[in-house]
């Protein structure tokens, strides 16, 4: 199934890590946003979008090409990386695959290094993250998606 995954990793890589285990074993295409912000999505049977969490929020460039360029009725799967896990995070992308018709078929979020904002006084949060087995459950999830 031809598959894209957009996203946007800066801060310590976290997210793009969960992608490159993903890349190894499956031939997936990775859009970044910041640097493909008017990417083509209409080609793929399944979208992908990853991020590191921001201010509680997959970061602007990955929801602005999702609500700029995501095609009607697509299959969708999300996965993030955060230093505290939340139920939140995927809302904004939620509302828009459901506005386009399509369907968010999983989501997969794992801890992820984080210095940002407050966490850096503190030398950061989720040191370690994402380890070796987040790294398998992001492929895990991946290889179990339900199109």
């Amino acid at each position: 199934m031809k598959t894209a995954i957009v996203y946007c990793s800066r801060h310590h890589g976290n997210t793009r890590k969960l992608l490159d285990a993903i890349v190894q074993k499956h031939d997936v295409t990775l859009i970044d946003a910041v640097e493909n912000p008017d990417a083509a999505l209409s080609g793929y049977e399944m979208i992908g979008f990853a991020s590191g969490i921001y201010y509680s929020a997959f970061h602007k460039s990955v929801t602005q090409l999702a609500e700029k360029r995501l095609p009607k009725g697509a299959k969708v799967f999300l996965i993030y990386t955060c230093g505290m896990k939340k139920d939140s995070y995927t809302r904004r992308l939620r509302e828009i695959v459901e506005a386009r018709g399509g369907k968010v078929i999983g989501e997969y979020g794992c801890r992820g290094y984080d210095t940002f904002g407050p966490f850096k006084l503190l030398g950061g949060i989720a040191k370690g993250h994402p380890d070796a087995e987040e790294l398998r459950g992001a492929v895990d999830f991946f290889e179990n998606l339900k199109a």
